[in-house]
């Protein structure tokens, strides 16, 4: 089972989750779930997330449960990145962003995203 960990870099820390190659919803369910109860027991505009996508499975069933995951999140994080979206997932991911009213920023890799999460104020 994968567990979210805590990242440093350039002076930051980040909350990384990483949901890569994850096909099942039961799969996502065992990252989502400890990383909810983490996130939303924060101060409020805290968190710095940073979430690793790339080859995950997306369909109905994993769509929804990320987008209640990043609605309940949205008081906690005052920015959030995402890297390793392709292809059909841009248009999911776009969707998600849309029904949650989320703006987390997608790069092509792990260090673009970092150093945009350390020039966070």
């Amino acid at each position: 089972m994968r567990k979210p960990e805590f990242i440093s870099y350039s002076g930051k820390t980040f909350f990384f989750m990483d949901f890569s190659e994850m096909k099942s919803r039961e799969e996502v369910d065992t990252l989502i779930k400890p990383s909810a109860e983490y996130i939303r027991s924060q101060s409020q505009k805290s968190v710095l997330t940073l979430t690793n996508i790339k080859g995950m499975h997306f369909n109905n069933e994993i769509k929804n449960a990320f987008s209640e995951f990043l609605n309940g999140n949205k008081p906690f994080v005052k920015a959030g990145a995402v890297v390793g979206i392709g292809g059909l997932q841009r248009i999911v991911y776009n969707g998600v962003m849309k029904l949650t009213g989320r703006d987390i920023r997608s790069f092509e890799t792990l260090d673009q995203a970092q150093d945009w999460l350390s020039s966070i104020q």
